[in-house]
């Protein structure tokens, strides 16, 4: 049996279940298709207000979904009786802007005065690409999808400051139009692309060598397109150097309840 291609047809709630009960632990591209995936970022409540003001004048890496009260674990705007603490496949600790450990679950980490927020995914707008028959190479390949740090600077606030995460997906050149234009009706989980073409020009110096996840083939006649990251907040907090910040691990994405197409406009 394909487990991969299995997972694809179930259901959000069950496809937590698999990562909560330690079924499943690798990256959550293709899974539970239709269903919206989100970033996590926790900090304490000193830091959320910073962080909150951050992703408003950053929506294109950092656009909102869901925001907990402090203290709670579920995020009962997206996934009422989820648990942030155990339903994601992998999960990174920074302290003081140093990657200190990848972790499962998060239950021994958690604080009364965490809030945690739930921030867009492109991995969301990856369903609506396939089905306009545009190819999406990190699916074809079974990888992680490639993530760059970036010359592009984001709009500080308060302590958060730091450069933009794209990721890139290489597109048939008679079809970089088409992937703007499907994408461009998601803008919840990013939409439209934020470069096309040479990434020099973005402060990319080699697409074989990604910041975060992991390099794709890019065919002859492929144009590589980058789309805003919310794996920016893992760069700001290597720049700002937080006390505390947990998030999910690049490309271990939590799974809501949401529909996709819920998302987009028309």
């Amino acid at each position: 049996m394909d487990v991969k291609n299995d997972l694809s047809k179930i259901g959000a709630n069950d496809a937590r279940k698999l990562i909560r009960e330690r079924k499943w632990s690798g990256p959550t591209c293709g899974l539970a298709l239709g269903y919206t995936q989100a970033n996590l970022v926790i900090l304490p409540k000193e830091l959320a207000y910073d962080f909150l003001l951050f992703a408003y004048r950053n929506p294109k890496p950092c656009p909102i979904l869901d925001v907990t009260d402090i203290g709670s674990h579920e995020p009962r705007g997206v996934a009422p009786g989820a648990d942030l603490r155990t339903d994601i496949p992998k999960y990174r600790i920074y302290r003081k802007g140093q990657l200190e450990l990848e972790v499962n679950d998060i239950t021994s980490y958690w604080r009364d005065d965490f809030v945690a927020f739930l921030l867009g995914c492109s991995f969301t707008f990856e369903k609506a690409l396939l089905e306009n028959d545009i190819p999406v190479r990190h699916i074809e390949q079974g990888r992680n999808v490639p993530m760059y740090i970036t010359s592009i600077q984001t709009r500080p606030a308060g302590v958060f400051r730091g450069n933009m995460v794209v990721s890139m997906r290489p597109i048939p050149q008679d079809l970089v139009i088409r992937a703007v234009q499907v994408t461009s009706r998601f803008p919840a989980v990013h939409g439209a692309p934020v470069h096309i073409g040479e990434p020099s020009k973005i402060g990319i110096k080699s697409l074989d060598r990604p910041d975060f996840g992991d390099a794709v083939e890019i065919r002859d006649g492929e144009v590589p397109m980058f789309w805003a990251c919310g794996v920016t907040p893992q760069a700001v907090a290597m720049k700002s150097k937080p006390e505390i910040m947990i998030t999910h691990s690049p490309g271990h994405m939590f799974i809501t309840d949401v529909k996709d197409e819920q998302l987009s406009v028309f």
